[in-house]
């Protein structure tokens, strides 16, 4: 329902106990093809193909330095060495020369030469116009697979997810004998085709088994909708104070729940490949959200301390994300104290632990500039103890820049500097100081300016919260297209132009720690919040920190 407050809207929603998350891979589809049968095969005009795969010799090189003065051993530069290589591989120029049809009704034989073997098979298919008593325009299609031993998955010669850390299914490997799905299409139209190519692999490999590659199951699902949790929806509250609200949320929208059971979300950035990656600092984790199915799943165990005395650390893990124009993700680590890159090969570069020869506090949010530069903010509040931490060796809670390699304190005007923004031009520089040093837990917006350097001058307060009662933290913020704020502040996500007049506010049943823009468009404001993440559509959008 609507009411109206101070002359606009107000959106109400229902403030419901919501039940665990219903995700896609466990939910009850509308319409099967069972793709192992003649009948369900012919539903999608399913034809099934298969030929054997080999390793064969090839030179390689030994790990040595990149071709751009990058000092890490991961590329293939050095000595030159024997390796083995697997064939055919999707993409080669006589990938289809080989394959013999099959029939549905033969999945179950037994293919390959047995032991260490590989198998490549494929399915050509078409969405029909209806299955049963569905209609399966608009619908979610998800093909399934289980392999007797493991699988991977490509459709129309790409894997659906790109490969990262954590990945296990959507076209990667999902476990022994375990179901692999992939969504085909989440607007599947009469007609449309789907080459479907499946590597089968015999395994385990530390200790061959004496048996050969088949298959298990292998269906399409179809959904006419994605089964998400109802009570979910209209979850929040989105108070209007100044009309010029309605041109950056519609007066319809409204905050939705996508997932939970979290302990404490925190440092949301969107991945270019088209998911949502956020930390736990509490557990010591980050997790990736896929808004197609709606799947959470780990990115990352241990992502920010793995130190013998974790137990003591309320948060020892990642805080704050990032990730930059060559799709690196950068993390604080609370634990470790330290800021690090993740290479696209693999290793950790080390960005910044220390300065001055003193160790960090525990780095919190970070923040990227169009020219690569990373600042972060280094309050206490990932150590023990806070600010009373013996292990704290500086004395100051600071914002640092890296820039060229090198480790600059760009302001430590602020007790506890937390979240980062950019004004949209990147001539303004905003951080939230949340200082619990005082009785009244100091909370204020502060607003700098940036110089050609980068470094930061001219900081006075741009908006302060100290009057309100509220001891909640001042926490993450975002800035839209248009230089709207949205901070995290005591109550909810309060919205500031750019003259620090208040718009709005967005109140969800668990106080949102931070904030990312997300999806395709950049329109969707992801909310981390305590045990859950929301998502509210917001017209004005924001950019990605790799754009």
């Amino acid at each position: 329902m609507k009411r109206y407050l101070f002359g606009f809207f107000i959106s109400v929603s229902q403030w419901l106990n919501a039940q665990e998350s219903r995700q896609l891979s466990v939910d009850k589809p509308q319409a099967v093809a069972d793709l192992r049968t003649e009948e369900g095969s012919a539903l999608v005009d399913a034809k099934w193909f298969v030929q054997n795969a080999e390793l064969v010799k090839m030179d390689f090189k030994s790990p040595g330095p990149g071709t751009n003065g990058d000092s890490h051993l991961i590329y293939p530069t050095g000595m030159k060495e024997g390796t083995h290589e697997l064939r055919p591989q999707i993409g080669d120029a006589d990938y289809d020369k080989n394959f013999r049809a099959i029939r549905a009704s033969e999945l179950e034989k037994r293919q390959g030469t047995g032991l260490i073997s590989f198998v490549w098979y494929k399915v050509d298919l078409t969405i029909p116009e209806s299955i049963g008593k569905l209609d399966t325009k608009g619908s979610t299609a998800v093909f399934e697979i289980v392999m007797d031993d493991y699988s991977e998955v490509w459709v129309n010669g790409k894997q659906k997810v790109e490969r990262n850390f954590g990945l296990v299914g959507a076209g990667a490997i999902s476990g022994y004998n375990a179901r692999n799905r992939v969504i085909l299409s989440e607007n599947a139209q009469p007609g449309e085709k789907f080459s479907i190519a499946i590597l089968g692999i015999n395994g385990t490999l530390g200790m061959i088994p004496e048996n050969y590659i088949w298959v298990r199951n292998a269906v399409i699902d179809f959904y006419k909708e994605l089964p998400i949790n109802r009570d979910w929806n209209h979850i929040g509250l989105i108070y209007a104070i100044d009309s010029s609200l309605a041109h950056i949320i519609s007066p319809g929208a409204a905050v939705q729940k996508v997932a939970d059971g979290f302990s404490f979300t925190e440092g949301p950035v969107w991945y270019p490949d088209g998911y949502l990656l956020f930390s736990d600092p509490n557990t010591n984790s980050i997790y990736r959200y896929n808004p197609a199915d709606h799947n959470v799943s780990i990115y990352m165990s241990h992502s920010g301390y793995t130190g013998a005395d974790i137990g003591e650390y309320g948060q020892p893990g990642s805080n704050g994300l990032a990730i930059d124009r060559e799709g690196r993700l950068i993390i604080d680590q609370h634990g470790n104290r330290r800021v690090i890159r993740i290479e696209k090969k693999g290793p950790v570069t080390v960005l910044a632990d220390h300065v001055d020869g003193k160790r960090f506090n525990s780095p919190n949010d970070i923040l990227l500039k169009s020219d690569g530069t990373v600042y972060f903010t280094d309050p206490p509040y990932g150590l023990p103890g806070f600010f009373n931490d013996p292990r704290k060796e500086l004395d100051y809670s600071g914002i640092f820049m890296i820039r060229d390699g090198k480790v600059h304190l760009v302001s430590k005007d602020l007790g506890g500097p937390n979240g980062l923004a950019f004004s949209p031009d990147e001539k303004y520089f905003y951080v939230t100081n949340w200082d619990i040093r005082d009785i009244h837990h100091t909370k204020t917006l502060w607003r700098y300016e940036v110089q050609a350097d980068g470094s930061l001058r001219n900081g006075k307060i741009f908006f302060d919260w100290n009057l309100t009662e509220d001891e909640e933290a001042l926490d993450g913020m975002k800035v839209d297209r248009e230089g709207n704020l949205f901070v995290s502040a005591p109550g909810g996500v309060w919205i500031l132009s750019p003259e620090a007049k208040l718009l709005g506010k967005i109140v969800t049943p668990e106080r949102p720690a931070n904030m990312a823009w997300g999806d395709s468009d950049g329109k969707t404001l992801y909310l981390t919040a305590h045990t859950s993440l929301y998502k509210l559509r917001v017209e004005t959008g924001g950019k990605f920190s790799w754009q």
